[in-house]
């Protein structure tokens, strides 16, 4: 289904809408003037916030809908069945982990979720390859579901397109040619989907971090698209503090990445995010697809014309988390940061110098 052809979105009144932005990828298949103020939109969104809703990405509601269904079937399965797939047994960070099991910034995220790929071959190892080359390899699937491969399979192609066309349109609101992040994305770009459940404040354990289901962060590729289901939690930093981002059906929400802030030196900076623990007697359910560059490339920053270049702040300098341009390095950097147990079994030789 095209962008043309998606459902109309019913978005909040102006009294109910989130400070974030709504943009329509269809306006740009509209008149050139609003194809233009489009454009100035976006560029400004990004800026502003790091974030925005958009409309008209052209994947059916239907199909969401059918994925959500698969993934509450996928967390209701026996803890052994899910266990089977832990990604504790996977070096590529492939793989269902417990609520709890994975960090930001050493504290524990209360969430459950299961990490999918792009469905690639290991890469060749030895004493001549850099570390990262160990991120490449299969995905796992539960047995027990096997209608789950094809339709998160499925997901990630449309989510690959919806994210190419945001980027490349990102690149002409720059006054850049819009094949601009072609050779950083490749024709092997990093993808990864996480279907995500967030417990209920309830079932929190009292060692676990105040209403922590993910503490801030910047996502460390170009884009992530987050597909919300019913239960708000997701929340942006803003100037005035933490913003709420509630679900509103038909949209998705986009934040900036880091390599997207690396690519443009700072003119844009990846949205700083987080989700709160849903109430007691409930949960939340969330899928999050992330579009980053190819594992062996090294980010240029992009020649942005002299008006916008004279704007850019530069990359942001963190101690606890430092961006490096290699793609490899970065990516590595975050999951061992992110998953100490599977940096433990499969990463023992690098852990000591990144902890």
């Amino acid at each position: 289904m095209s962008a043309k052809e998606s459902p109309v979105t019913a978005l909040p009144s102006s009294a109910e809408r989130p400070p974030l932005p709504f943009l329509d990828l269809a306006r740009l298949d509209g008149a050139a003037a609003d194809r233009a103020l489009f454009l100035s939109e976006l560029r400004a969104a990004i800026r502003r916030f790091g974030a925005f809703y958009v409309t008209g990405h052209g994947v059916h509601p239907a199909f969401i809908d059918s994925v959500f269904d698969l993934s509450r079937g996928f967390f209701a399965l026996p803890e052994q069945d899910k266990l089977s797939i832990e990604m504790v047994n996977s070096p590529h960070f492939r793989g269902y982990t417990r609520a709890g099991w994975e960090r930001t910034r050493g504290l524990a995220d209360w969430r459950e979720q299961l990490d999918v790929g792009a469905e690639r071959t290991a890469l060749p190892q030895g004493p001549d390859q850099p570390p990262w080359v160990r991120l490449q390899g299969p995905n796992q699937w539960p047995e027990t579901l096997p209608e789950l491969r094809p339709a998160v399979l499925r997901l990630q192609d449309q989510l690959t397109a919806v994210s190419r066309r945001i980027l490349s349109t990102v690149a002409v609101a720059l006054r850049l040619p819009e094949d601009s992040f072609d050779p950083i994305l490749t024709d092997q770009p990093t993808q990864l989907v996480k279907l995500i459940r967030y417990p209920g404040h309830d079932a929190v354990p009292a060692d676990t971090a105040e209403g922590q289901g993910v503490g801030p962060h910047k996502d460390s590729g170009l884009l992530t698209l987050v597909l919300q289901h019913r239960q708000s939690g997701l929340q942006v930093e803003t100037d005035g503090g933490w913003a709420d981002v509630p679900p509103v059906p038909g949209t998705f929400v986009v934040n900036a990445g880091e390599l997207l802030e690396l690519a443009t030196d700072g003119y844009f900076r990846a949205a700083v995010h987080r989700v709160v623990t849903p109430p007691a007697g409930v949960d939340r359910l969330s899928t999050a697809f992330f579009l980053g560059a190819g594992l062996d490339v090294r980010v240029p920053v992009l020649p942005l014309p002299d008006d916008l270049a004279a704007e850019a702040r530069g990359p942001e300098r963190d101690p606890l988390n430092p961006l490096y341009s290699s793609v490899g390095e970065n990516t590595l950097k975050s999951r061992l940061r992110s998953h100490p147990d599977v940096a433990s079994r499969h990463y023992a030789d690098l852990v000591g110098a990144s902890a």
